[in-house]
């Protein structure tokens, strides 16, 4: 088996995400998301859900094939459209999920006034599992919806997503 590029990961944001799995080689290879299967001869994921994923690539066909070949680390990118920083553990920050691999990427939370409130970067918040904690200067702020920016690069170009979610006290 050989990997060369790996994977690519297409529609971020989106629901419906995709990851295609990129293999070289004279086997039969089959594909699953999770080390014991389900295993699919397709080497395209759909509906894939956010967060960090590990995929699985085996040869089904090659006599004295090679052992189970891991991509660890492919990233969806997405984001709660909630969040409760209630203090009881769940759902307590809000951040964009996936971006570990892009450290130039930004993201800045506004209030429905355009005030900026938050500034998140993933070298200091996404690689820590930190986010924002529904607070300006210490205080908390209101349930209500705010807005966010992000951009991240793609490719050779720096792409920009921009929507909202919800805080919920």
């Amino acid at each position: 088996v050989k990997i060369g590029e790996g994977y690519v990961v297409s529609n971020a944001f989106n629901e419906n995400q995709t990851i295609t799995v990129l293999v070289e080689g004279y086997g039969e290879y089959q594909y699953s998301l999770y080390p014991e299967g389900p295993w699919q001869n397709s080497n395209v994921f759909t509906n894939v859900p956010m967060g960090e994923q590990t995929i699985y690539v085996r040869d089904v066909k090659t006599a004295n094939s090679c052992d189970i070949f891991e991509i660890p680390a492919v990233s969806i990118i997405d984001y709660p459209h909630f969040f409760t920083p209630n203090g009881d553990g769940y759902h307590d920050t809000w951040n964009i999920v996936g971006l570990k691999n892009y450290p130039e990427a930004r993201i800045f939370i506004f209030d429905r006034y355009g005030k900026l409130l938050k500034q998140l970067s993933p070298e200091s918040d996404v690689n820590e599992g930190e986010g924002w904690d529904g607070t300006y200067n210490g205080q908390p702020v209101p349930a209500d919806d705010y807005w966010f920016t992000v951009t991240y690069p793609d490719g050779n170009v720096t792409k920009e997503f921009k929507a909202h979610f919800s805080l919920k006290r």
